[in-house]
């Protein structure tokens, strides 16, 4: 049995049910013709998402998910299968866990020191790969998603700026509100210390959603034993599950799900038809546990290619997409800007 969701946030409560409606439908008002190309993802509970993200301004709202509309008519996210990044997902780098958050959420595992390419064009076309599949694989009441990052073998090298920059212009500008939570697992410490400083300038609901947890400290563990069943989470977590990322088990599990999405498109349906209702969302009861683990909203990713109708296009595409690696001699300010370039992608997913 999984644990209640979270309320809705003081915003929405400063708004009635038929407020909150009738910005939804100006907002859908504003997306015309786009609205009927893609009837599904203008659903309340998608449009709410693009409020939330945008505190509610409708204009701003509606332009937001706009682009994304065009970008989902232009790139095609949801057709991209699993022979498209099998060379990305190797190593394990990201992977959608086969267990859930007590919340009933999906995880997605993502593990920076385990960085196999250097195409940042690839690297994210296989994370909004993995986004879709996430978001196909939420149960029917469920929106957000729980990210495990976890620092194992990261270094500076690990690291590329522009890949991470594209992450967070996708995170933000296309999947707005589905991050519930993102765990930092034994990252260093000065990433913690860092984020203090920048604590004043960052949005307070956005900075409760990051959480430091260290294998080595028993009060910050907890936020894994409240959040995951320790029987199903994996050890490198914490956890009692002994099993660890396999690449030949996790092929055959994408394939199906690959198969689960052709199904969908076949049906003339899509992942979002079974979002839940706006009447439903605001109905939820509060958490039974700490609302800092379960409050979130995650931003979307995506990008893309000119050369494939399967392929994303990535912004800018005059741009050299070949991911620089980050000399290990380059401390100080190189390691400054990795930092300011995390604190901004979780900050813009949330």
């Amino acid at each position: 049995m999984y644990l209640r969701k979270p309320r809705a946030s003081s915003a929405e409560k400063a708004l009635s049910y038929q407020e909150q409606q009738t910005k939804i439908n100006e907002v859908r008002c504003l997306l015309g013709q786009l609205a009927e190309r893609l009837p599904n993802f203008c659903s309340d509970a998608s449009i709410l998402r693009y409020l939330r993200a945008r505190n509610w301004d409708v204009q701003k709202s509606g332009k937001m998910l706009k682009e994304t509309l065009k970008w989902r008519l232009e790139c095609k996210p949801e057709t991209i299968r699993w022979e498209d990044v099998v060379h990305e997902a190797e190593t394990g780098k990201i992977y959608r866990a086969n267990y859930l958050d007590k919340y009933g959420r999906a995880v997605l595992v993502m593990r920076p020191g385990f960085q196999n390419t250097s195409s940042a064009k690839g690297q994210i076309k296989y994370l909004v790969y993995c986004m879709e599949n996430a978001i196909l694989n939420l149960a029917a009441d469920q929106e957000q998603m729980v990210w495990l990052i976890d620092f194992q073998g990261w270094t500076m090298a690990s690291t590329s700026v522009q890949a991470t920059r594209e992450t967070a212009r996708v995170l933000q500008d296309y999947y707005p509100e589905r991050l519930a939570l993102g765990i930092l697992y034994n990252p260093p410490r000065i990433f913690e210390s860092f984020s203090k400083v920048v604590k004043p300038f960052v949005d307070q609901k956005t900075y409760k959603k990051v959480k430091f947890v260290y294998s080595d400290d028993a009060e910050s563990q907890k936020i894994m034993t409240d959040l995951f069943d320790i029987d199903k989470l994996e050890s490198a977590f914490g956890g009692h599950n002994q099993d660890g990322f396999d690449i030949s088990s996790y092929a055959e599990q994408m394939k199906e799900d690959d198969k689960k999405m052709s199904d969908f498109l076949n049906s003339g349906g899509s992942v979002l038809s079974k979002e839940p209702s706006l009447l439903s969302i605001l109905q939820k009861p509060e958490p039974s546990t700490s609302e800092a683990l379960s409050q979130g909203s995650s931003d979307s990713f995506s990008s893309g290619d000119e050369e494939s109708p399967r392929s994303l296009h990535v912004k800018n595409s005059n741009q050299n997409l070949t991911a620089p690696q980050v000399n290990r001699s380059d401390s100080g300010a190189a390691k400054s800007e990795a930092q300011h370039e995390l604190m901004i992608q979780m900050r813009e997913s949330a």
